[in-house]
């Protein structure tokens, strides 16, 4: 199949066959993850590794590569063929994203609420994360204008967000373990302060809707994050 490369400010995706010929194709609305798989899977088992400033991704070893899974979402606009995410209105803002899970030594992650005033995703929860903006110092401290909640989920429960699969038809949370909390303690933000408050926990287990506005949930990429984090070292290379 060859390799893949984009750096970082460019569309065009390049491919690397072995024969040494180079080929440019736009990035938009083509999936990646696509490139790897077939059409009817939404995960690849791929190479990655860095080359001259280039980032590559291969479907076979290169040297200083390492493996990787690459997935996409089952509502991918790209595999469904449309140029934007549906009926949602909001327009593509990023061509990948990365994900750094921050754990205490309890086994709680922090997951993060994006404001309802947010362009892309409003009110949907994801790993902490964001450029930092001049004048801002590099230690957590969320700003009420980009998150208005932050919570410590415990294991069970982010075991628990892993497990749902998005790409269903249906949006509620459906079923899930007796075992866990009925809800789930957070801490709401606001340019007054904080308040801690609490939410079912059935909300952290909805579905991303296949059509129609979006709602408040953990992000398609936050799930597979904690799915790869809950597998352990071992099993993260394997689907």
């Amino acid at each position: 199949m060859g390799w893949h490369s984009a750096r970082e400010g460019e569309r065009p995706l390049q491919r690397r066959g072995r024969g040494g010929a180079v080929t440019a194709a736009a990035v938009s609305p083509q999936s990646v993850t696509g490139v790897f798989c077939p059409a009817h899977t939404d995960a690849a088992l791929v190479s990655c590794g860095l080359e001259r400033g280039r980032f590559l991704i291969s479907d076979v070893p290169f040297p200083g590569s390492a493996v990787t899974v690459l997935k996409r979402s089952p509502l991918c606009p790209a595999k469904l063929g449309r140029a934007t995410p549906g009926e949602r209105g909001a327009q593509p803002g990023v061509a990948a994203a990365v994900a750094v899970l921050l754990e205490a030594a309890c086994g709680r992650v922090l997951l993060t609420r994006r404001a309802a005033t947010l362009r892309h995703f409003p009110g949907v929860w994801v790993p902490p994360g964001g450029h930092l903006e001049p004048g801002e110092e590099a230690r957590l401290c969320p700003s009420p204008c980009e998150v208005s909640a932050v919570a410590w989920l415990e294991p069970l429960v982010l075991e628990a967000i892993a497990a749902t699969e998005d790409g269903s038809e249906g949006s509620g949370s459906g079923s899930f373990p007796t075992d866990l909390p009925a809800t789930v303690g957070i801490t709401e933000l606001s340019a007054d302060g904080f308040r801690s408050s609490q939410i079912p926990t059935g909300i952290l287990l909805r579905r991303a809707p296949a059509r129609g506005p979006d709602l408040e949930r953990v992000s398609t990429g936050t799930k597979f994050a904690l799915g790869r984090w809950r597998a352990g070292p071992g099993q993260r290379d394997r689907e």
